[in-house]
């Protein structure tokens, strides 16, 4: 009887140290091979190594990025990726990083999202029901439509541009004399197909990996925005964890944003050359300088909103 309840007991013990934890990931890129999927299998990967397969991370595909953090906050999803676009409408403060011709470039931007001014701005995730591990990158943010080259500010006058449920991107665009028509990334296609819209913005990634070239012709490198993209978790998951285990995510998170990044940087270079051999007509001659002038209204704007000083400090940024 004591040989039983020993074997038994040891039984336990090994069971529970084997104990396998199944997690859900979601991001809104269709494939494995582009920037969302590089850095879900950056994470997934570093995950499952560092905790000896202790938890296990099932990528699936969600196009609806406000979905997505509304699943995240109840609990329904594990890990989410996605761009900042829709994280303002929950996490208010983000929306700084949204400004127009913010950052120079990209060493600029991810400097300062990896500095103590972004490590602020991820710790006001967690009293809106989100944990944010990491800042990651969706990238520096170009004009696409099916009318017309766009070369300076009044080119864009009047087009319809679907932007992502974003005041700061909508307000831009509306000061350029563009109408704004914000909708789920998930409703952009038909909406093109049927010149619902005219246009749309993203980065080369996106562009690339959704081949938004079957459904536009002209690709203008305007670089308006560099658009962030956050590792978050939900809270009804990560709180139960140890400190040693959260400390492993936010390692993993870190492995997934090298890869997310990485991607996005071998996509910028081969980007323009790649759209070209896919028929699109691409502009890389953007004076974006009308483009700032043209925003100079908007720009007072959000310095009220956000702070001056605050923008200034993150456009000053030195490494």
């Amino acid at each position: 009887m004591k040989l039983w309840l020993a074997l038994a007991a040891a039984g336990l013990i090994a069971g529970t140290a084997n104990a396998q934890t199944n997690l859900t990931l979601s991001h809104p890129l269709p494939t494995a091979n582009t920037h969302y999927g590089a850095g879900a299998t950056g994470f997934k990967e570093a995950l499952e190594r560092l905790t000896n397969n202790r938890f296990r991370v099932t990528i699936q595909r969600n196009d609806n990025e406000r979905e997505m953090i509304e699943s995240l906050q109840i609990g329904t999803i594990d890990i989410v990726i996605t761009s900042t676009g829709p994280v303002g409408n929950f996490v208010p403060d983000t929306r700084i990083v949204d400004i127009p011709f913010l950052f120079r470039d990209y060493d600029h931007a991810r400097g300062v999202l990896d500095s103590p001014i972004g490590q602020d701005l991820l710790a006001r995730f967690t009293p809106r029901g989100i944990i944010a591990l990491a800042w990651t990158e969706n990238g520096f943010r170009n004009l696409t439509n099916s009318r017309r080259e766009v070369n300076a500010p009044e080119d864009i006058r009047g087009l319809k541009v679907r932007t992502m449920e974003n005041q700061v991107h909508m307000r831009a665009f509306s000061q350029l004399g563009a109408l704004p028509t914000p909708m789920a990334f998930s409703e952009l296609v038909p909406a093109l197909q049927q010149g619902t819209v005219d246009g749309q913005e993203n980065p080369l990634s996106v562009i690339l990996g959704n081949n938004l070239n079957q459904v536009q012709k002209f690709i203008s490198m305007t670089r308006h925005v560099y658009s962030p993209a956050v590792i978050m978790a939900a809270p009804s998951m990560f709180n139960r964890l140890s400190a040693a285990d959260q400390a492993l995510f936010r390692q993993a998170a870190a492995a997934g944003s090298k890869a997310q990044r990485d991607k996005v940087s071998a996509d910028e270079a081969s980007g323009v050359e790649e759209l070209r051999r896919r028929g699109m007509t691409v502009n890389t001659a953007v004076d974006t300088s009308k483009f700032v002038e043209a925003l100079r209204p908007a720009f007072a704007d959000f310095g009220r909103e956000f702070g001056a000083d605050r923008i200034a400090a993150i456009q000053n940024w030195k490494p």
